[in-house]
Order: C-alpha cells, then sequence, then structure tokens
C-alpha cells in the first residue's frame, strides 16, 4: 500500500490496537527501524573495494571516534612524507652547501680582472687608479679606505723566454729591486736601529720560490719592508712575475701594511697574488 506520508510503497499496519495515537507510533517506529538497517548493511558493500580505498574508509572511521593528538598526527605525517620522498634524487652533491631559501650567491670578496696577456682576481673594496707606480705598468688598484694597499701589473719586453733566465729568484729580486720601491729620503743617517748608515728602508725575503703552471714558470717572492719611520709597521709586498710567450716580462706586486695584515687583511693580498695567471 502507499503510504500517505512518504508516499512510499510501505509494509501494511499491524492489526489496530485500542489507541490510535500509539499504533501510528509503533508502525513508523518499526518502518524508521527498517530503513537504519537497510543504511548499515549497505555499508559492507561500500567496503568491498581496493584495498586502498578500504584503508581510507578506516582512517575516515578511525577519526570519527574522536579527535587525534598532535604527536599522533605528527608521527602519521612524517611517515606519509617518507613513503612519499624515500625515493627522491639528492640534488646537493657531496661537498656543496644547501642553499634552502634561494640560487647560491658568487663570493664577492674578489672579482675577475682580464688584462692584455693576464689574468688576476682584484679584492672587492679595490678600485682603479690612474697612478703609475713602475714601467709598463697596465693596471694598478688600491684599497678605498686604506691607500697603502694596492696593487698593479707591469708588462716589460724581454729576451728572455723563461724568468729561469734570469737567474734564481733573488738573483731576479737584486736586477729588478725598483720594483720594491725606490728610497724617497736622499740625506744622510747614523746607523741605527737595524738600518744602515744613509739608509731608511730595508727589506727581508720571507719567501722566494719557483712554480711551473699551465707551461708558464712564476717566480713568487714574499717580502716584508720597514721604514725608519715605522709607518704602519712596515709592508709586506707580494710579487709574482714570469715571461709569457709573447716574450714579454709580467711583474704583478700587491703590498698592504704590516698593522692591517695581522688583523686580518692578508687574504685579500694572497686571493690576489695566487690568481695571477700569464695567459700570452
Amino acid at each position: 500500500m502507499s503510504c500517505a506520508l512518504c508516499a512510499l510503497s510501505c509494509p501494511p499496519p499491524p492489526p489496530c490496537v485500542s489507541v490510535p495515537f500509539l499504533h501510528i507510533h509503533a508502525y513508523y517506529t518499526m518502518l524508521a527501524n527498517s530503513r537504519i538497517s537497510t543504511r548499515v548493511t549497505a555499508k559492507p558493500v561500500a567496503s568491498v573495494r581496493r584495498s586502498s580505498r578500504a584503508q581510507v574508509v578506516r582512517a575516515q572511521a578511525q577519526s570519527s571516534a574522536g579527535p587525534v593528538d598532535r604527536r599522533s598526527a605528527i608521527a602519521l605525517f612524517g611517515g606519509v612524507a617518507g613513503a612519499i620522498f624515500a625515493d627522491a634524487p639528492a640534488f646537493a652533491a657531496y661537498g656543496e652547501k644547501a642553499n634552502v631559501f634561494g640560487k647560491q650567491t658568487e663570493n664577492t670578496d674578489f672579482y675577475p680582472y682580464s688584462g692584455d696577456g693576464f689574468q688576476l682576481s682584484v679584492p672587492g673594496k679595490w678600485n682603479p687608479t690612474k697612478e703609475v707606480e713602475y714601467p709598463g705598468q697596465q693596471v694598478r688598484y688600491e684599497d678605498n679606505y686604506d691607500t697603502v694597499s694596492s696593487l698593479y701589473v707591469s708588462k716589460i719586453p724581454s729576451s728572455k723566454g723563461n724568468i729561469k733566465d734570469y737567474g734564481d729568484p733573488i738573483k731576479f729580486l737584486e736586477a729588478f729591486s725598483d720594483v720594491l720601491g725606490k728610497q724617497s729620503y736622499q740625506g744622510s743617517t747614523a746607523s741605527e736601529g737595524g738600518f744602515d748608515k744613509n739608509k731608511v728602508s730595508v727589506a727581508t725575503v720571507v719567501s722566494a720560490d719557483a712554480v711551473d703552471r699551465n707551461g708558464v714558470t712564476y717566480y713568487k717572492i714574499n717580502i716584508l719592508t720597514r721604514t725608519a719611520d715605522g709607518n704602519e709597521g712596515g709592508r709586506h709586498q707580494l710579487i709574482a712575475a714570469g715571461v709569457g710567450k709573447d716574450k714579454n716580462l709580467y711583474i704583478m706586486k700587491v703590498q698592504m701594511g704590516e698593522k692591517r695584515w695581522v688583523k686580518g687583511g692578508a687574504k685579500d693580498p694572497y686571493g690576489a697574488w695566487d690568481s695571477f695567471t700569464i695567459t700570452a
């Protein structure tokens, strides 16, 4: 028969009881229970699918039972993330720094300079200057805040095919002693304070080596000079020289005052000194 309330085909009502209200309540309570049982019995049918879908249904059923504490949620997320990214390749090679927030930045302590027949790295805070310090000078740089700190490269025609033809590094230095700078004071002085008579400056060779690189022999000489007035406590002068295939002698000198040198400034002269390369 068709129910007047829900317009559905419903089973016939039970025999009437003496109180009509109780008859209606009992009948529709039975009808509601039959529908609820239909929904419950339909649930297992939906679970007969792929195992992954069934796992999702079970997880949802568990979450509906009550709130999940924070530690369990973090553990669940970590397990899922580990399963997803376990086979992902590592993008940082061994020995490289991980840069999470952006692209890797370049070294700003030095910038490259390419000249006629040579290359070198210039300290980042040094600027070019027009002052000529030595014959054949190609370029000169000095520190923005301390003009004592400077470098230059000179290119001089040579009859030699190799710098070794000038003799050992000390013989070469004697032949080109003016590369250290001339003594400006020409008056008479007494012999005192470690300086010879009529001398107001002295040079000490710290090291002198010959280095072969890419078919070119370099003389690399480390010198500490001192003056009688004690200015800067002395000056460190690093010299690199070699003869190119174009038969030119290339001389590079970089210097810095002792006071700044010992306070961590030595990395700038050393960086420029080690980078000097003859390309001709």
